[in-house]
């Protein structure tokens, strides 16, 4: 997350540009000043927030097919568009699933499990959590690498897309922040819930139509992998809302990664 203001009065109809700085600036690590800070620019940024999983898929993508290009092979391949993957988020995706991983692991209730997700240090759920998401992410990949550069490359789009995909469904309406403060009391009920089915709607509409290059299997599987990212997505927030009453930068952060793994998951079994 990049350097934020206040900008101009939240009555103040913000522009695209307002809603692109919004998702670049808050969920890439992407140089981009977030000029507004309230209810309006964060409705924006958040349905703009497939794209910027586009351009982070896209980003890991062309370092996988650069890697298998030079020789590297499938799992490096996998490796390294992980990596880009977790660096253009600043690894706050994989920070905030370790820290929801303590949180919800404790037994305690929420507002200590909150405090204890609010900790700098990693705990043993966190480390487990984090070391099998990882292995899971790269396995997949380097078996989608495996079978061709563009089959990697379009499990890392689809798993950067659907990611933040799953944070527009979960900022929609009635979905509460569990702090006063902090990313999730910006976003969380941003968004319509119209809007909300519209975004998961296109994200398998547009994972089917980028799989039917491959044939209309590839295009059925495309679909099912985003429907089950959304879906593994939606049971976790669930979980979070009945155990934490409701939603923060952590679990957003958690959300993200479990989408984004279940994506890549189902596409390496097919």
């Amino acid at each position: 997350m990049t350097d934020t203001t206040h900008g101009p009065s939240p009555a103040a109809k913000p522009s695209p540009g307002d809603a692109l700085r919004f998702a670049f600036g808050m969920l890439t690590v992407l140089p981009v000043r977030v000029t507004r800070w309230d209810r309006a620019a964060a409705r924006g940024g958040m349905l703009c927030a497939p794209l910027a999983g586009a351009v982070t898929g896209l980003c890991a993508a062309v370092l996988g097919i650069a890697v298998v290009l030079l020789g590297g092979g499938p799992m490096l391949a996998a490796v390294a568009a992980v990596a880009a993957l977790a660096v253009l988020s600043r690894g706050l995706h994989l920070d905030g699933l370790a820290d929801t991983a303590d949180g919800l692991g404790s037994g305690r209730p929420a507002a200590d499990a909150l405090q204890i997700m609010k900790r700098s240090d990693i705990g043993p759920f966190g480390v487990v959590t984090l070391l099998l998401v990882l292995l899971a992410q790269v396995a997949a990949l380097t078996a989608m690498f495996g079978s061709g550069p563009a089959a990697g490359a379009l499990g890392a789009l689809l798993s950067g897309v659907t990611a933040r995909s799953a944070l527009t469904v979960a900022c929609r309406t009635g979905v509460r922040s569990a702090r006063p403060d902090g990313l999730g009391a910006a976003v969380a009920g941003a968004v319509s819930s119209h809007a909300a089915v519209a975004t998961a709607v296109l994200t398998v509409a547009g994972s089917a139509a980028l799989g039917a290059a491959a044939g209309p299997g590839a295009a059925l599987h495309g679909a099912l992998a985003a429907t089950a990212g959304l879906g593994a997505a939606e049971l976790l927030l669930r979980r979070c809302r009945l155990r934490l009453g409701g939603v923060n930068g952590d679990v957003f952060g958690a959300l993200a990664e479990t989408a984004g793994t279940a994506v890549l998951v189902v596409l390496a079994v097919g």
